[in-house]
């Protein structure tokens, strides 16, 4: 059982975030910044979607709210409420950062736009998702990780590389968003003090994975006239996957030719080894395909293990597929502390996310489990009575 950090620490010290999102998206970016030390404050109401759904003792405590809303504070306040909302408006004007991802007839209809803000607090960083960007004939429209996964591309380089349009089996448009959420916030915060000026950052999802897609799979339409298809080459291949080794999957990727003839001699096949198509000093793109066909043929000749050896030994790129049941388990898991087993005040034992970064002087630090909705509510309310009397 690992203990939590009880004091803070991180480079965002000192730094407090308004998180006025829900689901994934905005929480995420919000628990990010948490995590690197900021004091991250929810205002959320117990209908939040990320609190719908399957929980084990506590109403509203789901695995999705546990993994996007440690190290805050959860106020709740009903923002229709003139009172409520007048409590919601001060607390932002303690603030440095506000996230949100409303929609903007919403905000502007609570007064909460960044122009209403603004007015109260300029030197706010406003960080506003939304599914597109405000001056598009979308900006209205709802959006999800699917509509996002299409309307980004993602859903064609599927149907192209796998023969099917199916979207991606994990909410990569929310996620990514999150983190451009972050870093936004971040290059806001350090034009903030050296100005003093605040500014509304708006990250539109789909602009966002549309970059995030295009940066390999613009392709051969970089040149103007385009020069070849668009598409990352390597990642459209049929047998661009991992290979079923003697006893489980891996990932092995012979990155050049004395990649793959070391691969192939530890395969006991000497004669694929002597191949002309690995002959030569590079792999021709044309024989990509045929060439992964012959790897994953060769894979169940020796166990993961046993290729983890060999890739070591030769340095071909290569590692074991995690099996997510068995996570934590995993040694390289375990010893990042990539996943810990914490003590949390509602639900018992539960499994915490680490923190992937690495700060040599400035960790961040896990010092609060997610909260039961508006379990802070009193507390907050009082530093702020207290703060502004």
């Amino acid at each position: 059982m690992t203990d939590l950090t009880d004091t803070a620490a991180g480079p965002l010290e000192g730094v407090r975030v308004i998180d006025l999102s829900t689901v994934v998206m905005g929480p995420y970016a919000a628990q990010i910044l948490g995590d690197l030390g900021a004091d991250v404050i929810k205002i959320e109401s117990p209908s939040d979607t990320v609190r719908v759904g399957h929980y084990k003792t506590t109403p509203g405590m789901t695995p999705l709210n546990l993994n996007v809303n440690r190290n805050k504070r959860s106020v709740a306040l009903n923002l229709k409420d003139d009172t409520d909302r007048e409590r919601a408006l001060r607390l932002i004007d303690t603030a440095d950062v506000l996230i949100t991802n409303m929609r903007p007839g919403a905000l502007h209809r609570l007064g909460l736009s960044y122009t209403d803000i603004a007015a109260r607090n300029p030197g706010l960083v406003y960080a506003h998702a939304q599914g597109f960007r405000s001056d598009s004939d979308r900006a209205g429209n709802a959006a999800y990780d699917e509509t996002v996964q299409a309307a980004s591309g993602l859903v064609d380089i599927a149907d192209r590389a796998l023969g099917e349009p199916v979207y991606l089996p994990t909410i990569i448009g929310d996620k990514v968003s999150s983190l451009t959420i972050a870093y936004s916030v971040l290059a806001a915060l350090l034009h903030r003090n050296r100005t003093g000026e605040g500014q509304l950052v708006e990250i539109p999802m789909t602009d966002t994975l549309i970059a995030f897609n295009l940066v390999e799979h613009l392709a051969g339409h970089t040149h103007v006239p385009e020069s070849a298809p668009t598409g990352f080459p390597l990642s459209m291949l049929k047998g661009h996957k991992a290979v079923r080794t003697k006893d489980g999957l891996a990932c092995v990727i012979p990155y050049n030719p004395q990649n793959y003839r070391d691969f192939f001699t530890a395969a006991g096949r000497p004669d694929l080894a002597e191949d002309p198509r690995v002959g030569g000093d590079a792999v021709d793109s044309a024989d990509h395909e045929d060439l992964a066909a012959l790897v994953d043929a060769c894979a169940p000749e020796l166990t993961t293990e046993e290729w983890a050896e060999v890739c070591a030994k030769h340095s071909i790129p290569m590692a074991p597929v995690l099996e997510l049941d068995r996570a934590h388990d995993d040694p390289y898991v375990r010893d990042g502390h990539l996943l810990d087993t914490v003590e949390h005040p509602t639900e018992g034992s539960v499994r915490t996310i680490g923190i992937p970064l690495r700060f040599s002087a400035t960790p961040g630090s896990i010092r609060r489990l997610a909260p039961v909705a508006g379990q802070d509510t009193e507390d907050v309310l009082a530093e702020l009575d207290a703060a502004t009397r």
